[in-house]
């Protein structure tokens, strides 16, 4: 497989300027996988696209597969599980009139209807890869149904989907929220389902800093934390995401559909007013950012997002 990587820097006047340099990557490992890609003889474009930030290795990488409809379900689940990363999606042909591509959204373990830095990588590799919408948006087909994308200059941004589930947490819930983020039920301000998916629930708390603070406990649930940040502060609140995989509890860098939903949750209780900027990562080394506004009756959420590897895939 080759890879061509692009390694951000930036210049004296403090713009960035990308690398590209073209590699010879090992084959895919476990070797059943290479095995089974190698006897189809086919090749995909490969993509890996760093989401929610303008400079490379500060966001949310996730990988592309395009051209994917050959591929059956026990592939792309493989794939996903070597690539190892958050999310990894698959472009395949629309099943809908109204729509430019379909994608399928694996984690390394599951399929998920929807998610929101999939959703904005997979449209700036498919831009990238000469897409072409039918309209003045792009509109995506995923799992939970029919997602516009608007295109502001570079940046990209996707109409928060529906709620699946909202309202207040049930005591057992907000026990285990508590349990979970290490923290005492007086510390959560407010606390919320915000499910557009994956299963979301949320807590706020009193400030950006008690959010950092956070050290997680395993739980089975998908949980998210909002703080407000310092007044003066270049962004209005602070998020993380935590996860459960295999009895473990892990962070995301920068979630597009927990931003979403929190988004959904907090302006329609007057906590937050749009346009805003999340910061997301801050905990994990990263510099996500993640921008909200208000247009045409829907929410959206978008983000910068920069092409750190292309080259191809065999399978």
């Amino acid at each position: 497989m080759t890879l061509t990587v692009a390694l951000g820097r930036a210049d004296g006047a403090g713009r960035l300027v990308l690398r590209r340099r073209s590699v010879r990557a090992a084959p895919p490992a476990p070797a059943k996988v290479a095995t089974a890609c190698q006897n189809r003889g086919m090749r995909h474009r490969f993509d890996q696209v760093d989401v929610f930030t303008d400079e490379p290795f500060l966001g949310n990488p996730v990988a592309v597969v395009h051209a994917a409809d050959a591929l059956p379900t026990s592939e792309m689940r493989r794939i996903a599980n070597w690539t190892n990363l958050s999310e990894t999606t698959f472009i395949l042909r629309p099943t809908e009139a109204a729509a430019d591509y379909r994608v399928r959204i694996f984690t390394p373990s599951s399929e998920l209807p929807f998610a929101g830095h999939p959703t904005i990588g997979t449209c700036r590799a498919w831009l990238a890869a000469s897409g072409a919408p039918q309209g003045a948006r792009v509109v995506q087909q995923c799992a939970a149904g029919l997602i516009e994308l608007r295109r502001d200059d570079d940046r990209l941004a996707f109409a928060a989907p529906p709620l699946v589930r909202e309202g207040p947490l049930d005591d057992d819930t907000l026990d285990e929220v508590v349990r979970a983020l290490g923290i005492e039920r007086a510390d959560v301000l407010d606390s919320a389902w915000v499910d557009n998916g994956p299963g979301w629930c949320a807590a706020l708390l009193a400030s950006a800093a008690d959010v950092l603070r956070l050290r997680p406990s395993p739980t089975e649930l998908f949980v998210g934390a909002v703080g407000p940040s310092p007044s003066g502060a270049p962004t209005a609140i602070e998020v993380r995401a935590f996860f459960p995989v295999g009895g473990e509890i892990r962070e995301d860098p920068v979630t597009g559909s927990l931003n979403a939903s929190v988004a959904q949750w907090l302006l329609a209780s007057g906590t937050l007013t749009a346009p805003y900027v999340a910061a997301q990562g801050t905990a994990l080394g990263r510099s996500g950012r993640v921008h909200v506004d208000v247009a045409d009756g829907s929410i959206w959420v978008g983000g910068d997002s920069v092409i750190c590897v292309t080259g191809e895939l065999g399978t």
